[in-house]
């Protein structure tokens, strides 16, 4: 029995550490229009999702209309949306103009930024794409509430049984943690420079 509430009580400190695991301001190049975008100017929004992503990973692209959609549908509730493209200095198939021409082909409203040092994306350890970091805001600063994959079938978007992003969203609306708050992101490996 105490070996039991020894685990239990590891299990819920590591996912009170994840709860509470605090972000650090950033400032990237939103490759729309040049400017500068900070996660400080989203701190007036109830979260930000960051959807680490890249243009040429097939399992990304599978997922920009749920993307669409999902902002559509929590924009005007507080939530903002951000593409975040660590890929961005890699290579021409990656590059500022290519992106513009997907935003617009896409028709996408919300900042598709470029961590072209793979600084930020480093920071939140990701390891695939497309992979999500939601980010809530408190007097005490950010924090993330989920993180991991937007749902359980990237191939066909109707066959999704757990839509994991969405619920989180939804959690956060009813002032609730997200549940789980992390889930294994499938996709695409990001390849870090220099690694």
């Amino acid at each position: 029995m105490k070996r039991y509430l020894t685990i239990c009580t590891l299990v819920l400190l590591a996912t009170g550490t994840l709860m509470a695991q605090r972000v650090e301001n950033f400032t990237l190049q939103n490759a729309v229009d040049g400017q500068e975008i900070s996660l400080e100017d989203f701190n007036q929004q109830t979260a930000v999702v960051l959807v680490f992503t890249g243009l040429n990973c097939p399992f990304s692209r599978l997922y920009e209309d749920r993307l669409i959609a999902l902002h559509q549908e929590f924009d005007s509730k507080g939530i903002s949306f951000a593409l975040i493209n660590p890929l961005a200095a890699m290579d021409d198939e990656e590059s500022q103009a290519k992106i513009q021409q997907r935003v617009k082909t896409k028709e996408m409203k919300f900042p598709f930024l470029m961590d072209i040092s793979q600084e930020v994306a480093r920071s939140f350890e990701i390891t695939k794409l497309p992979e999500v970091v939601v980010i809530t805001f408190s007097p005490t600063g950010a924090s993330i509430a989920y993180r991991g994959a937007i749902d359980n079938n990237p191939q066909i978007a109707a066959n999704a049984s757990i839509k994991y992003l969405e619920n989180a969203l939804q959690a956060i609306l009813s002032r609730r943690s997200p549940s789980p708050m992390s889930s294994r992101p499938v996709g695409c490996n990001l390849r870090y420079v220099g690694s």
